[in-house]
C-alpha cells in the first residue's frame, strides 16, 4: 500500500437522506473524505453507520430510496453531484469500479466469467475482445487463481466463493480504474480463503497504484488493508487516523468500544455425567445426485443443553451435515438419533413432532425472510402449525416471542423485513425457529454477515435463550472468534470428514491436527503487519 500526493477523490460536507415512505430523514450527516492516488481508506462502523451509502456516493450513485441533499463529491475534477447520467456512465467501470460483498449474487450465472470480465473494457473501447481476454488471464495469474488460462471459461457456479471473489476483483481491475470501492468483499468467506483474497486484493491494488475505499465491520481486516481508517456512527464521522495510530490508540470512546467488542466469553459447559447424547450422528455418508461423497463416515455427538461448533473451510461438509440432520439430504449410509430415537432419513417421513424438535436459523436473513410478509405472520405461522395457536392466543404468542428476542411487539409486529436492520432480521429468524418450540436448533453461519457489535448481541441472546429454554445448539461457522465465544465442544471438518473433535478448551490448546492448526493460524489479528507475516511464513514453508 502506498500513497502519492495526487487527490483522486475529495468529498466535502456530504449529506444523504433516506426516504421512509412518509418523509426524508438524514442518514449521512456532513462527512468529509479525501483520498490520494494509491491510498486505501478503511471505512468502519456498525450497521446503519452509512458506510455502503458513502461508498456508493463516491461513485456518484444513489441507492434506491436515497438522495444527496448537500455537499460535494469531486472525482478527479468531475463534480459527481451535478454530473449527468451519461458523464457518470463513462466513469463507471472505466475510472471507478465496485467490488460487492457477494460475488455469487453479482455475476450473471448464465454467462462465463471471462465474457463478463471483458464487457467493460470493450464497452469503453479500452481493449479489443481478444486483448481483454489475454489481460484477464494475466490478472487471474496476478491474483493467484488456479489454472488462470482456463478458469475464466467456467460459469460462476463452477468455481468456489473465494475464487469468484478474486475473479470479481480482476473484473474491477480490467479497465485499470483510478478508484475501487470494496464493499465487505471477504465477509462471507472462511478464514483460510479470506487470507488468500485479502492478500490478492492488497497486492493487486498496490501493483497498479489504485486508490481504494475498503468498507468493512471487521477491524482486524481493515488493519491489514488500509493506510488510514475513518470510523462512522449513525452517518457521522467519529474519528480518522493513520491505521497504526488508530489501532494503537483510538481517541474516542465509541472507537474504543469497537476495539473491545469481542468480549463475550461464556463459561464452557461440560457433558452431563452418565447421560446419552441428545443428538448422535453415526457414520453417515452423503452425496448429491449420485456424485462423489460429500460426507465420509461423519460421526459426532451433541449433549443436551450444550453447543457444538462445527468448523471448517467452504466445502468441508458443515452445511451438508446440517442438511442430513434436518432430512433435506438423506444420507446414503449411517443413522441419526435424536433423544435416543432414530430419525427417518427423509424429512417427508418424519412426524410433525420430529420436524418440530429440529429447527434452523439461516445465514442470510435477507433471503430467509419473505420481504412481503409481516413479522407477526413470519413468527406466527410455525406457532400455529406446530403448536396449534390461533386467534388471540396466536397474537399473544407472537408478542411473547418478540419480547423473548428483545424486540418491542408494538413497534415491530406489523413491520415488513425490508424495514428492519440486519441484526433485527436475524432476531426475527431466531423467533421463527423458537415459535416451533424446538429442543435442537442449527445455527448456520448466522453472525457472518453482521457487524461485530450486532453479532455480539446475537450471541448473547442465543446464550440467554439456551439457559432459559434448555436448548441444544449446533453452530456452523468459519469464525473461530465466534467458536471461542459460544461453543462447549468443537468438531473440525475437512473434505467431508471429521478430522478432530473435543471440548473447546482442548481444541484451542496445542497440539492440534495440522488442519486445525491451519484454521487457528488464519484468524486475522489486530496487528497491521499480521497478514504480511503470515503470508511470508506460509510461502517460506511451501518453498
Amino acid at each position: 500500500m502506498s500513497s502519492e500526493n495526487e487527490i483522486i477523490l475529495d468529498i466535502k460536507g456530504l449529506k444523504i437522506d433516506g426516504f421512509t415512505g412518509e418523509q426524508w430523514l438524514p442518514i449521512v450527516k456532513g462527512v468529509n473524505l479525501q483520498l490520494n492516488k494509491g491510498e486505501v481508506l478503511g471505512l468502519i462502523g456498525e450497521s446503519g453507520a452509512g458506510k455502503s451509502t458513502i461508498g456508493a456516493a463516491s461513485m456518484g450513485f444513489s441507492r434506491d430510496g436515497t438522495r444527496v441533499s448537500g455537499g460535494t463529491i469531486n472525482f478527479m475534477g468531475t463534480e459527481l453531484t451535478t454530473a449527468s447520467e451519461s458523464q457518470k456512465r463513462k466513469l463507471w467501470g472505466a475510472k471507478i469500479a465496485y467490488v460487492a460483498q457477494s460475488a455469487a449474487a453479482s455475476f450473471n450465472p448464465a454467462h462465463k466469467i471471462i465474457d463478463q470480465h471483458t464487457e467493460a473494457p470493450t464497452h469503453h473501447n479500452l481493449f479489443s475482445k481478444s486483448d481483454s481476454e489475454s489481460d484477464a488471464v494475466d490478472l487471474y495469474n496476478r491474483l493467484k487463481l488456479p489454472d488462470p488460462d482456463q478458469i475464466g471459461f467456467r460459469y460462476p457456479h463452477q468455481v468456489s466463493g473465494g475464487q469468484l471473489q478474486r475473479a470479481m476483483t480482476a473484473m474491477a481491475m480490467s479497465c485499470r480504474p483510478d478508484l475501487i470501492i470494496f464493499d465487505e468483499p471477504t465477509t462471507a468467506l472462511d478464514v483460510t480463503t479470506q487470507i488468500e483474497v485479502l492478500a490478492s486484493i492488497r497486492d493487486i491494488v498496490d501493483q497498479f497504484g489504485t486508490a481504494a475505499i475498503y468498507i468493512t465491520h471487521d477491524l482486524a481486516v481493515v488493519a491489514q488493508m488500509a493506510d488510514k481508517i475513518k470510523v462512522l456512527l449513525k452517518g457521522e464521522e467519529v474519528e480518522e487516523a493513520p491505521t497504526e495510530r488508530m489501532m494503537k490508540s483510538p481517541k474516542e470512546e465509541y472507537t474504543k468500544s469497537l476495539w473491545a467488542v469481542r468480549s463475550h466469553q461464556r463459561k464452557q459447559k461440560t457433558r452431563p455425567e452418565n447421560s446419552d447424547a441428545f443428538l448422535s450422528i453415526n457414520s453417515i455418508d452423503a452425496s448429491y445426485s449420485n456424485g462423489p461423497k460429500v460426507l465420509d463416515a461423519v460421526s459426532f455427538d451433541i449433549y443436551k443443553g450444550t453447543t457444538v461448533a462445527v468448523v471448517g473451510e467452504s466445502g468441508s461438509g458443515k452445511s451438508t451435515a446440517a442438511r442430513c440432520i434436518t432430512g433435506l439430504l438423506p444420507p446414503s449410509t449411517g443413522k441419526i438419533l435424536l433423544d435416543g430415537k432414530e430419525l427417518p432419513s427423509n424429512f417427508r417421513d418424519r412426524s410433525k413432532d420430529q420436524l418440530r424438535q429440529t429447527q434452523m436459523i439461516y445465514q442470510m436473513a435477507d433471503t430467509a425472510l419473505n420481504p412481503k410478509v409481516k413479522v407477526k405472520e413470519i413468527i406466527g405461522r410455525p406457532a400455529e402449525f406446530y403448536e396449534g395457536f390461533i386467534g388471540k392466543d396466536l397474537d399473544n404468542r407472537v408478542d411473547e416471542l418478540l419480547e423473548l428476542i428483545e424486540m418491542d411487539p408494538g413497534e415491530y409486529r406489523d413491520r415488513l423485513p425490508p424495514e428492519l436492520s440486519g441484526g433485527q432480521k436475524q432476531r426475527i429468524g431466531i423467533a421463527r425457529a423458537l415459535a416451533a418450540n424446538p429442543s435442537f436448533i442449527i445455527c448456520d453461519e448466522i453472525t457472518s454477515a453482521l457487524d461485530q457489535l450486532v453479532a455480539e448481541g446475537i450471541l448473547k441472546l442465543l446464550d440467554r435463550l439456551q439457559n432459559e429454554l434448555d436448548l441444544t445448539y449446533m453452530f456452523i461457522t468459519h469464525d473461530l472468534a465466534t467458536v471461542r465465544a459460544i461453543a462447549d465442544e468443537v468438531v473440525v471438518m475437512q473434505n467431508g470428514k471429521v478430522v478432530e473433535q473435543g471440548p473447546k478448551t482442548e481444541m484451542f490448546t496445542p497440539p492440534h491436527h495440522p488442519y486445525t492448526d491451519l484454521l487457528l493460524s488464519s484468524i486475522v489479528e489486530m496487528d497491521p503487519n499480521w497478514l504480511t507475516t503470515v503470508i511470508e511464513k506460509r510461502e517460506g514453508t511451501s518453498s
